[in-house]
């Protein structure tokens, strides 16, 4: 289980297990579907995953237990509120970071999984060139090999969280984009293809196709996407900057019923 990007986390660090996964949004009509497979034993664990062990991730973490499941949380706040009551917590290290980014938190875990070397991540990046007029575009299209389906939510709400309806962004596998996604060839929207050759998708002249490494895998492929996100963002007004303190103060933790408010500025892992 996971809110926002956790749960496409989880999808990637446990894509080759016969999991069951749920996000805040059907987790409680998931374990209502399988609770009868649950009284059997057949299913004994649930995974929570949760950068900040708070919000969601505590009544996740309550309902679990509940069912009489053994729960793992794994996240980035071992002293958080699902932390405490969880059966067993995996820690992760993260950095000061503002709310929403989650770059050093899930970008961690995944990182734990494949064994890619950050360093190596980071010399790539340095290495990409990016392409005359980019600024320009209104909107950015990532189209993504198949392996990568799990990365594309966590693209689009990326976008969602920097630029809201002002700069879109668009995320696909390559299997998706062939489904009608591209009917629509604009010239002010760039189409960015990543390891793999884009002869179909978008306006010729607006396409820009990056090569990976030879052993990238999806620690890459998220750093890659949001570095060229941040690119998106610093080309263009800071949205993000001007709206985040009054979400963080207001409406954002007035959506969970919640007193308070969240920090800015999330501090480093504990």
């Amino acid at each position: 289980m996971g809110s926002g990007n956790a749960i496409n986390t989880g999808k990637i660090l446990f894509s080759a297990k016969a999991a069951i996964f749920a996000d805040e949004s059907n987790f409680k009509s998931t374990v209502s579907a399988y609770q009868a497979v649950i009284d059997k034993g057949l299913i004994t664990d649930a995974v929570v995953i949760s950068a900040s062990g708070e919000k969601d991730s505590v009544w996740e973490v309550e309902l679990a237990k509940a069912m009489r499941l053994k729960t793992t949380l794994l996240t980035c706040k071992p002293s958080s509120s699902a932390a405490k009551i969880a059966d067993s917590v995996l820690d992760y290290k993260s950095i000061a970071e503002p709310y929403t980014y989650n770059m050093s938190t899930y970008l961690g875990m995944v990182l734990s999984a494949t064994g890619e070397k950050p360093d190596e991540i980071k010399q790539f990046l340095q290495s990409v060139e990016v392409i005359p007029g980019f600024s320009d575009y209104t909107s950015y299209a990532f189209v993504v090999p198949d392996k990568y389906l799990n990365v594309t939510p966590m693209i689009i709400t990326k976008g969602d969280e920097l630029f809201g309806p002002h700069v879109m962004i668009r995320a696909f596998t390559e299997g998706h984009a062939r489904h009608a996604k591209f009917v629509h060839p604009w010239d002010k929207e760039l189409v960015i293809t990543l390891g793999m050759k884009n002869n179909y998708f978008g306006d010729p002249k607006h396409r820009w196709n990056i090569p990976l490494p030879e052993l990238a895998s999806f620690g890459t492929m998220i750093a890659l996407t949001y570095y060229l996100c941040g690119l998106v963002q610093r080309a263009k007004p800071n949205y993000f900057a001007q709206d985040i303190e009054t979400y963080c103060t207001d409406y954002g933790p007035k959506a969970y019923g919640k007193p308070g408010s969240f920090d800015v500025i999330v501090p480093a892992s504990d």
